[in-house]
């Protein structure tokens, strides 16, 4: 897969770091060039492109490079300093390590040093998405069942939710998002669902599946799988040890960084029982230790540590997971939760920076029983790829955190679904009766496709399942002889015939297979999908309707080529007719980001 840098003007000037010593790091924070933007406020002017390919990733990176210093030019320095090397021997390290509280100012930035003689215009701010990296993927394609190789589609559950909330950012910001920004399952599965919940002692999770006619094709269907994870009660959580990994680097010295990222640890830490503890790892240009492990009733002296960071210098990000996963091993509770919590921007750039170098030792550091639940926070030079890739990977969810109701959303609200794992490797697999359906489509999910002989694979990683988690996948189907088939039935073959089956009562087969968290070996369920269902489909539940306007957002976002002509306002009144009780207010909110594209976009 192809990976995409939004670009940065090469203008501006930069910030220099210091020097470094073996003690402390003084800072260097290399300021953010300006970006031309484009007349239409959604597309840039670019210069230059290069790429790089590392493993099975190609990273393309767009936009002429910032200018080195000229020589003579005086560099400019900033107080602070935060990462000292670990030394597990060393009892005072978290103290010595800490950089004097008079450095820290709230939302401080480093000055800008502007070089005057190429004219800068040093008074126009960067815009939201420049200089960030996704993950390219196109849409998933249409499937012809009559063809063996097609008719079997497989895939990994998907519980993360960044892509919604940068997505919000993109629109509160005025700008529409990117198109490999928007990853169509994170937005439906951000929203809570009320699916019937599965029986104690049963399967972890129960699985429900609706089906109703596609509202931007009369002809086509879509069927819904529901999945409800059983919410053990609060009081049956599992002790929880917690390493937070802090990015203390220059680069999150930004309001939406570091005192948003301390300020949503300190909704977590008031979340924590006396019987959890508490790791706090830093790095910067290293690795160092800041808080010892540390029992969750001693909050006040884990918020004073949270207090104490302040960002500046380069991102030594792998030396950071592996001092990490070393504190958590050490700190490591039986039968508990055991999970790294990384707080960053992505913007690795000393050490171990390659994308699939870091997938790898996340991958092995995995079979310790440690998660990684990865956190993002910040703009304009955001790393979404990395961000989605290590926490997959690595047992995992991601998050963007681009407020502190989003933080509390993730920290306090849905903690035990954040950070308690009921199932592992949960994998979705379902066979189309080629006697009925000519073609599907399952949208969303592009990264997270298997083969088919990755299902019963028990060495393949798939997604996990938190307490009380709700995942939601959409297929859209076509019936044989349907009149909105998007490909052309096949003249020859077995099922060459353009009529259905009258005599067929399936048109699908759904399977499942997952593993206990600490387990190593997969159960399967699977159950047969009627074709009563599409005969007479019933009043389609409001909670399935209220997932197709997220879906059809979606993709309308990223182009809309299998929407049609259904818009934002037909999107908009399906999810305020299925808003429901919204207590928290995330889908009126929902609504209003809708409002907001069809603002700013110009094909509405």
């Amino acid at each position: 897969m192809q990976g995409t840098k939004l670009p940065r003007n090469s203008r501006g000037a930069k910030l220099w770091i210091a020097g470094v010593s073996t003690l402390a790091i003084l800072v260097g924070c290399e300021t953010e060039p300006v970006k031309q933007q484009a007349a239409n406020g959604n597309e840039s002017t670019y210069s230059t492109a290069s790429k790089r390919k590392t493993g099975e990733t190609e990273v393309v990176t767009q936009g002429a490079v910032a200018p080195e210093a000229e020589a003579g030019q005086a560099p400019l320095f900033a107080e602070g300093g935060l990462a000292v090397p670990a030394s597990p021997s060393d009892d005072h390290f978290a103290d010595a390590q800490v950089a004097p509280q008079a450095a820290q100012v709230q939302g401080y930035s480093a000055p800008m040093e502007v070089d005057r003689t190429r004219g800068a215009d040093y008074s126009v701010l960067p815009l939201p998405g420049e200089g960030e990296n996704y993950i390219a993927t196109s849409d998933g394609p249409v499937k012809q069942v009559a063809v063996p190789e097609q008719r079997i589609s497989t895939f990994s559950i998907d519980v993360d939710t960044g892509a919604y909330s940068n997505v919000r950012r993109f629109l509160m910001n005025g700008q529409l998002p990117p198109k490999d920004a928007v990853r169509i399952e994170e937005m439906i599965n951000y929203f809570s669902y009320d699916y019937p919940k599965p029986e104690a002692g049963g399967d972890p999770f129960r699985v429900t599946t609706a089906v109703e006619r596609t509202p931007w094709n009369n002809e086509t269907y879509l069927l819904h799988v529901g999945i409800k994870g059983y919410e053990p009660p609060a009081t049956e959580r599992p002790a929880a040890n917690l390493v937070f990994l802090v990015d203390v680097s220059g680069s999150m010295n930004q309001p939406d960084k570091l005192p948003l990222l301390k300020s949503g640890m300190k909704v977590l830490t008031d979340q924590l029982r006396d019987d959890d503890k508490v790791t706090i790892v830093v790095y910067a240009g290293a690795a160092g230790l800041v808080l010892e492990p540390t029992a969750g009733k001693d909050k006040a002296k884990i918020r004073a540590a949270l207090d104490r960071l302040q960002a500046g210098g380069s991102t030594a990000g792998g030396a950071g997971l592996a001092l990490a996963y070393a504190k958590a091993k050490e700190a490591k509770i039986d039968g508990g939760i055991n999970r790294i919590i990384l707080a960053t921007d992505g913007d690795f750039n000393v050490g171990t920076t390659d994308i699939d170098q870091l997938k790898d030792m996340v991958a092995e550091e995995r079979k310790s029983g440690i998660s990684l639940t990865t956190l993002g926070f910040g703009e304009g030079n955001y790393n979404d790829a990395l961000m989605e890739q290590i926490a997959d990977v690595g047992n995992g969810n991601y998050g963007y955190v681009d407020s502190m109701k989003e933080a509390k959303r993730l920290l306090a609200d849905q903690l035990s679904s954040t950070i308690q794992t009921i199932a592992k490797d949960v994998k979705i697999q379902i066979e189309f009766n080629p006697a009925v359906v000519a073609e599907y489509r399952l949208i969303g999910y592009e990264n997270r496709a298997l083969n088919r002989e990755d299902f019963k694979n028990d060495k393949k990683d798939a997604g996990e399942i938190g307490a009380g988690h709700t995942v939601t996948a959409i297929y859209e189907i076509a019936l044989k002889g349907s009149k909105g088939l998007a490909v052309d039935p096949l003249r020859y073959g077995e099922h060459a015939d353009e009529r259905a089956d009258p005599n067929a009562t399936e048109f699908a087969f759904l399977k499942l297979r997952y593993k206990a968290p600490d387990g190593d070996v997969s159960k399967e369920i699977g159950t047969p999908l009627l074709i009563s269902a599409l005969k007479e489909t019933p009043e389609t539940p409001a909670e399935a309707r209220f997932a197709t306007a997220v879906a059809a957002f979606g993709q309308r976002l990223r182009g809309g080529d299998y929407v049609g002509a259904y818009g934002y306002d037909q999107i908009a009144e399906v999810a305020r007719e299925t808003r429901g009780a919204d207590g928290e207010g995330y889908r009126a909110e929902f609504i209003e980001l809708v409002e907001m594209a069809k603002a700013l976009d110009s094909g509405s």
